[in-house]
Parts: C-alpha cells; sequence; structure tokens
C-alpha cells in the first residue's frame, strides 16, 4: 500500500540559500552603526545635559515641534536600518501573509535590491557629509558634549558601506541558483 504524500512546503523560516554568519553579522552591523545617533538624539528630547548651549536646542525646535520631529527621525532612522535584515532573513524573500494578492509569493530580487542600493549610496553620502560637518560646524557645545555627539554620530559613516556589503550578497545569493 502506496500513500501519495506531497511534496513539503518550504518552511518559512529558511532562506532560499544559506546566509554565511558574515552576512548576518553585517546586516546586524547597520542597526548598531545608526543606533548610536538615535540615542543621542533621544537623550536631546529628554532633557539630558550633553553640553549643549540653549541656541543649539533652539535650532532642533525643542522646545516645540523638535519634541515631535527629533524622536520620530531616531524612529525612521532605526526602521530603515532594520530593514536591512531582511536582505538576510526570510521575510525580505517572502511576501508577508498581510499583503493581499502578493502574500507567499516570492519578492523579485531587484524589488530588494534597487531600494537598498539606493539606500546605500545615501547612507553613504549622508554618513560622510553629516559627518563631515558636524566636525566642522560651529557649535555651541562644550568639549565633552562634542566628544560625546561625534562618538555617536561617526559611526553612521559606515552604515552605508555595511547595507552595500549585504546588498551585494542578497543579489549574489539569489541570483546563483
Amino acid at each position: 500500500m502506496s500513500i501519495s504524500a506531497s511534496p513539503p512546503a518550504p518552511s518559512p523560516l529558511l532562506t532560499a540559500a544559506p546566509v554565511p554568519s558574515w552576512a548576518r553579522r553585517v546586516a546586524a552591523a547597520t542597526l548598531w552603526a545608526s543606533a548610536p545617533s538615535a540615542l543621542w538624539r533621544l537623550a536631546v528630547v529628554l532633557g539630558v545635559p550633553l553640553g549643549l548651549a540653549e541656541s543649539e536646542y533652539d535650532s532642533m525646535l525643542i522646545p516645540g515641534w523638535g519634541y515631535l520631529v527629533v524622536p520620530l527621525l531616531s524612529v525612521f532612522q532605526e526602521a530603515l536600518a532594520f530593514l536591512t535584515l531582511g536582505l538576510v532573513r526570510p521575510w525580505g524573500e517572502v511576501w508577508p501573509r498581510w499583503i493581499p494578492g502578493l502574500r507567499g509569493r516570492r519578492i523579485p530580487v531587484y524589488a530588494a535590491v534597487v531600494p537598498a542600493a539606493l539606500g546605500a549610496l545615501g547612507c553613504t553620502i549622508y554618513g560622510v557629509l553629516f559627518t563631515w560637518t558636524t566636525l566642522h560646524a560651529d557649535m555651541e557645545i562644550t568639549r565633552w558634549g562634542e566628544w560625546l555627539m561625534n562618538l555617536c554620530y561617526v559611526p553612521l559613516v559606515a552604515w552605508g558601506p555595511l547595507l552595500a556589503v549585504v546588498t551585494v550578497h542578497y543579489y549574489r545569493r539569489r541570483t546563483q541558483g
């Protein structure tokens, strides 16, 4: 007696091709590269003394709209960094069940690679320009405050290149088969 079994469905917890641990670490590093500046901005809003003069708070619209805009910028930045994990996780290869019409279908490679590549370019330009501007700005800030701010913002320079490495890996992994 033979029982006809349907082929096993692919596990939703596995990627199409194995992801090496170095790629997972690089993707996670994008979160760590963007986190210090987000935390610094949240500290500004929470009133943590950071060595800034009152004029610097005024330029960030604090008090005022800055109490809304500055934390939202931090949340948005971390959400974008979190998307990098999709390049090494199954949810970056298959549309989620909650998207009608697309649920369960494979995500086209270029639908992930093009935004990720543009993001890598944008993050690289932003990181370099922002860091250069910050290091050469004439801010009203104490020496220790400037040191702390630079310590928090300099890691942003790595975000773009890290994202680029993971994007190239995603492209190669998804198209080699």
